[in-house]
């Protein structure tokens, strides 16, 4: 067993005898990404294919990274942030797509999830940077900036609008889970049998190891360092993780994590971890962002609008819910 992934998850990779047919290695290679711990795994013919294969997934996900991070300012997302109370900016179809994916998941959460909450990122510094809690009239004033339906899309020009001057949208709760079910379905398209795209926690599979055997995932419990609640097994699924327990911020003994309540510009409470488990890694990726801001009760029963989806949540008092 090897740690391979964060935000209480991990890869177990169990090896045998014989193989896949027609496939020879099993090879892993880590690298930065997306300003995170990417991992990749494919079981390919040969390493000289194997590494081509990796290199293509590569180029892939900073070719999404370079449509849709908020940070590097020559981005579409960048440009869109600049120009918000200004003007409507028009983006990639790709980029117009995934927007339009965070509004619905805006939607359907009753504004538990919301792009534009990165309006706090001056106020809220998970970088060590911290000394102090933010002031309450400086969380008020950039709370004022968030709010999901200043998003204006059109369609038809294929153009992002935000109506604030101030306002700014980001991809950091989805745009991982999207580069690694992209990363799938791109070495799928080139014919590769079987892999998985570990985006820091945001994984996504497809076909069986290379001993045949299914892809195994263990669930960490944070209160209980090294032991899992469970271990996942299956072949194409995704399986995505959020977690308060490895970014945060400590004041008078109080923690508070990275994922932010849009509604309040408070950090979320509650919930230690929701680990979500489904098709898609994006998807999986915006419910339990979600989930980690409604909370237990209200998460478990925005969860039945989606049955392909299974959730495992961990409560701050250690209370284990599988479902």
């Amino acid at each position: 067993m090897r740690k391979v992934i964060q935000l209480g998850i991990t890869i177990l990779f169990i090896f045998s005898t014989g193989h896949i047919a027609d496939a020879q290695v099993q090879l892993r290679r880590g690298m930065t990404l997306m300003g995170s711990r990417f991992e990749i795994t494919l079981v390919d013919r040969d390493t000289l294919t194997a590494n081509k294969h990796i290199d293509m997934v590569v180029t892939e996900i900073e070719r999404i990274e370079n449509l849709i991070s908020e940070w590097r300012p020559h981005t579409q997302i960048s440009e869109v942030n600049r120009n918000a109370g200004i003007k409507p900016v028009q983006v990639d179809r790709e980029v117009f797509e995934l927007t339009k994916k965070a509004i619905f998941f805006a939607e359907q959460s009753g504004g538990a999830f919301d792009i534009s909450i990165v309006a706090l990122d001056k106020v809220w510094r998970f970088d060590g940077s911290m000394e102090e809690m933010p002031n309450a009239e400086a969380v008020k004033k950039s709370i004022a900036l968030v709010g999901y339906r200043d998003i204006v899309l059109d369609s038809i020009a294929s153009t992002i609008f935000l109506r604030k001057k101030g306002m700014k949208i980001g991809f950091g709760s989805i745009g991982k889970g999207y580069a690694a079910d992209k990363g799938r379905a791109l070495m799928e398209s080139k014919g590769v049998q079987a892999g998985l795209v570990n985006a820091s926690g945001d994984l996504s599979a497809w076909g069986k190891q290379l001993n045949g055997k299914p892809w195994a995932v263990g669930v960490f419990n944070p209160f209980k360092p090294g032991k899992m609640v469970k271990i996942l097994y299956f072949n194409r699924n995704a399986v995505v993780s959020s977690g308060n327990y490895e970014k945060y911020v400590e004041f008078n003994g109080i923690r508070y994590s990275h994922i932010i309540n849009p509604k309040t510009g408070y950090p979320a409470t509650g919930l230690v971890s929701v680990t979500v488990i489904g098709p898609s890694a994006e998807f999986a990726n915006g419910l339990s962002t979600s989930i980690m801001v409604l909370g237990l009760k209200e998460g478990q029963k925005f969860m039945k609008k989606f049955p392909d989806y299974k959730a495992i949540y961990i409560t701050d008092t250690g209370k284990i819910i599988k479902k």
